[in-house]
């Protein structure tokens, strides 16, 4: 028999396990590299030679087996291990990895390769790139934050000194909710109390000033005032007037005529009855339909005696008016914001009057924008759009620095969404207003669907792009390219491409790297393997060569 088979057997054990220690030097070598994937070697046996053919039973005889001579091992496959390696958190939002079994598309030189390694960057053009230059594939957003349809992918480009123009608010939703059992706004009644000192010599006596309140819970100013005509006999004369104005200027004005005070058994001098007769008429009832005050004067617990002066008065028992306020922010044309102020104030069961404004100093002719109107709740608290007057309430004004006219509709809501009239505390707030300044991009996000997402000066969002992924009936048939890419090769399948999300199966996160899967352990493993099988093989072939040098002695 010939020794020189044994020693070809050998030499493809040798070739065979040197190819086996390269694939493990390789894993090594790469156990820090991201998105690297492991390789893993497997063997096949090589031709046999037959040294004796099998036969077939036969009547006569048993069959025979077939005696056969292997003649070595040859590598079988190189295969990756395409298992996810473990993530490593960053601080790079264009660092990125994936979660499922797509790869990364990219482009270098007009030609698309593929990876699993997501440290990517911007360039000076705004590019998202790998390390080596090749751009990201995907799609890119419109103006208006759009994506286009299909799965045609381009680079992906970003324009860093992105801006949004200004939107100027056509609508602001409110929500909340006002007191049922809240007291009315207005002053009702206001009570005149204390002693009128009969022996003054003044000229009139003058009360403390009272605080009132109109409809829409502006504030007024109150003066009382006692002229004495005849001995227990005075007049009572008021005057009414903004509590704003420094000047007390009077905008309306009554009086009541002939007080009189008579002893009562008590010995106090108390307004008779025919003076009590007087807060029980008209004369008393303070009404300025133009500045919304509607309210009473009583006095009959006044009386008039020698001790000290100690006159008084309260409007409601000094209640306060009941205002429930909410503001917002509003913008116009050319970005410039203005506050706009809501108030609701009760001006009946059910019923509550509303006024929206905006600063005087914000409009081009200086003075307030005011608009109001009313509502009337149903009986289980919810609002009916029929029941808010005027329909379809709206805020107007010219803003002061040249921007368009803005009219801003104010919506209440209807039923349980929106403004609601409960037992609950009042409180209103605006839910949400559609305008914004201008902005310019201050930052970026990246979603688990791949959309690059920026991030404004004003809070406001827009998807500038979305990263695609790419998926293979195959992925053991690519080939890898070096810088961490693959190539599409033969037996791969076509590339399908994607969305991130349900489409390709794949997710991706920011401000994480995939890490190498190898596994040290394993490879240290096999590296011993791989190490006692080239030493085995190496004793076959030295064994062989003494047997050699045996047959090759025998003829000396």
């Amino acid at each position: 028999m010939s020794l020189l088979n044994s020693l070809y057997s050998g030499v493809s054990g040798l070739q065979t396990h040197q190819t086996m220690m390269d694939v493990i030097g390789n894993n090594i070598a790469n156990v820090n590299t991201i998105g690297y994937k492991e390789q893993t070697v497997t063997f096949a046996d090589a031709y046999s030679q037959i040294l004796k053919a099998g036969t077939n039973s036969s009547s006569a005889s048993g069959g025979t087996n077939s005696f056969q001579i292997g003649l070595g091992v040859q590598v079988s496959s190189i295969d990756r291990n395409w298992n996810s390696g473990t993530t490593e958190t960053t601080t790079s939002t264009t660092d990125l990895a994936l979660n499922g079994n797509g790869l990364f598309i990219v482009n270098s030189n007009g030609q698309n390769y593929y990876t699993r390694a997501g440290s990517f960057t911007f360039d000076d053009s705004g590019k998202l790139v790998t390390s080596t230059g090749a751009v990201v594939q995907g799609k890119v957003a419109n103006t208006d934050g759009v994506l286009p349809s299909g799965n045609n992918v381009q680079d992906i480009i970003v324009d860093k000194n992105s801006k949004i123009p200004a939107v100027s608010t056509t609508n602001v939703s409110w929500g909340g909710n006002l007191k049922s059992s809240a007291e009315l706004t207005r002053t009702e009644n206001v009570v005149l109390s204390g002693n009128i000192n009969s022996d003054s010599t003044a000229a009139s006596i003058d009360q403390s000033p009272i605080t009132v309140y109109n409809e829409d819970g502006t504030a007024y100013t109150l003066q009382v005032s006692y002229t004495k005509t005849a001995t227990n006999t005075y007049d009572m004369s008021y005057t009414v007037s903004l509590a704003s104005d420094t000047t007390n200027t009077a905008i309306t004005s009554g009086s009541i005529t002939g007080l009189t005070f008579a002893k009562d058994s008590s010995g106090n001098y108390t307004m008779d009855a025919a003076s009590l007769a007087k807060f029980d008429g008209t004369a008393n009832k303070v009404v300025d339909a133009n500045n919304k005050l509607n309210f009473l004067i009583t006095g009959s617990t006044l009386t008039q005696n020698a001790s000290t002066e100690t006159l008084s008065g309260s409007a409601d028992e000094n209640r306060k008016a009941n205002v429930v306020t909410g503001e917002v922010t509003v913008y116009d044309s050319l970005g410039t914001s203005h506050q706009l102020s809501l108030t609701f104030t009760k001006i009946g069961t059910n019923q509550w009057s509303w006024s929206a404004s905006i600063p005087a100093t914000d409009t081009k002719d200086g003075k307030e924008a005011v608009t109001t109107g009313s509502i009337l709740f149903n009986s289980d608290g919810t609002l009916t759009a029929t029941n808010i007057s005027p329909n379809n309430p709206t805020m107007s004004f010219v803003p002061a620095g040249g921007a368009d006219p803005t009219t801003i509709k104010l919506d209440f809501g209807s039923g349980f969404n929106g403004v609601t009239q409960t037992s609950s505390s009042s409180v209103i707030s605006s839910l949400s207003q559609n305008g914004s300044a201008a902005a310019s991009l201050s930052d970026m996000n990246i979603d688990q669907y791949g959309n690059i997402t920026g991030v404004y000066s004003n809070g406001n969002t827009k998807i500038l792009a979305q990263i695609s992924a790419a998926t293979f009936t195959n992925i053991d048939g690519l080939v890898s390219v070096g810088n961490n890419m693959y190539s599409a090769y033969a037996n791969a399948g076509t590339a399908t491409v994607g969305s991130m999300g349900d489409e390709t199966g794949t997710t991706v996160t920011s401000k994480k790297l995939e890490q190498s899967n190898v596994d040290l352990a394993d490879e240290f493993t096999k590296m011993i393997v791989a190490q006692r099988g080239f030493q085995a093989n190496s004793k076959v072939i030295t064994t062989s060569d003494s047997l050699l040098q045996v047959i090759t002695n025998l003829v000396q």
